[in-house]
Order: C-alpha cells, then sequence, then structure tokens
C-alpha cells in the first residue's frame, strides 16, 4: 500500500519575501489575502531597526482585529493584501523552514490560509493552504496603529543590521506594484511618497 505523497510546502511572502525570497523555490505565484490587512504595526529590532531604536516593518492583522483598535487608520477597507507563493522544493522544506523560523523569530506566528487569485477575472482560490508569518496583536514586538506622519518618520531615520528601514519600505513598494496588473497597497504607497519626501526635504518630520 502507498503512501499519499506529502502536500507541497508553500510560505506566502508579503513582506521582505517579496523582493528576498526563500531558498529553494521551485515554483512561485503572485497571489492575494482576503480579510487582512498589511500595517508597518510590527517594531523591527533586528533586522531594520535596533533594540534601542527599533524600525517598523509589516506585518498581517485580521481585519476586524485592526478595526478594533484603528478608527484612525486613512485606509479602512484596503482588505485585499498581494504577495508570492513560494512552492519549496521538498528535499529542502526542513532546512527552509528552520531558516524562515529564524528570519521571522522577532514576534511572528505561522498561521495556515487560502491564497486567491484572479483567474479569468474571476476571484479564486489557487492554493488552499499556504503557511504564513503573522506578527500577531498579542506578540512584544506588535505596536499597531500610529499617525501616518509619525510612521512615515519613523521609517525614514531607522537603520539596521539589514540596512535602512526607507529601504525595505522602498523595496517592498516597488514589488507589490510589480505583482500584477491589479496588485496594488494604498498604505504602502501613501508611505513611500511620505518618506520620499522627507528624502527631498520637501516635508518635514511629523
Amino acid at each position: 500500500m502507498s503512501l499519499e505523497p506529502a502536500p507541497p510546502f508553500v510560505v506566502f511572502g508579503y513582506g521582505s519575501l517579496i523582493f528576498k525570497p526563500p531558498p529553494n523555490v521551485v515554483a512561485r505565484v503572485p497571489g492575494f489575502l482576503k480579510g487582512y490587512v498589511r500595517r508597518f504595526a510590527q517594531k523591527s529590532h533586528d533586522h531594520r531597526g535596533t533594540p534601542e531604536n527599533p524600525g517598523r516593518v509589516v506585518t498581517l492583522v485580521h481585519k476586524e482585529d485592526w478595526d478594533i483598535f484603528s478608527a484612525s487608520d486613512p485606509f479602512p477597507d484596503e482588505d485585499i493584501v498581494w504577495g508570492i507563493a513560494y512552492t519549496i522544493d521538498p528535499e529542502f522544506e526542513a532546512d527552509v523552514r528552520a531558516y524562515l523560523d529564524y528570519r521571522e523569530k522577532d514576534g511572528y506566528t505561522m498561521e495556515i490560509m487560502p491564497i486567491y487569485g484572479i483567474v479569468d477575472g474571476e476571484e479564486t482560490v489557487i492554493i488552499a493552504n499556504a503557511y504564513c508569518y503573522v506578527g500577531r496583536k498579542d506578540n512584544p514586538s506588535f505596536i499597531g496603529s500610529e499617525p501616518l506622519p509619525q510612521l512615515a518618520h519613523r521609517i525614514w531615520i531607522s537603520v539596521g543590521p539589514s540596512g535602512p528601514n526607507k529601504e525595505y519600505l522602498f523595496k517592498l513598494a516597488a514589488a507589490v506594484r510589480e505583482l500584477s496588473p491589479d496588485s496594488h497597497d494604498k498604505h504602502l504607497a501613501a508611505l513611500e511618497s511620505l518618506v520620499k519626501a522627507m528624502d527631498e526635504g520637501t516635508e518635514t518630520s511629523g
């Protein structure tokens, strides 16, 4: 009696994994999540900031959870999160899991969720069970909603071992735009605009 092969390990990247993919990828496809928001609501002590001066990186938050404490959010209905679903070579699954667990160690928890795509003009589930690292609101690095000018200034000034925080923002915003003709993220675009204005000296910190 033959055993059914294990389902493939598919990880969904919505932050730095978009522009810095995991190793040993055998397939990748753009897609999106529904019912979540992507926000710079997570402190970064180890990549884009330091323990003394943490930067900000994105996390996913369930839409209903975000609505509870984010009345000032200027994009309350931005609940489609575009990213990339990566299928990992089964031979290296354990190694990649360990790599991702270490890379996402600063407050992230793995969850399983469906990935959607647009097929023949219709939204449909393209991957039923993908793994995704989520910074839940009860983790120590979760900071929640901040006024956009204040958040932009924090990103503008922060630097960590992986480089300037603004580099992370710029790479992510550009990568999301390139995923699909339909991909967009107003939150990323607004922050990108504010931080670039600070770079150009056309806006002061908030």
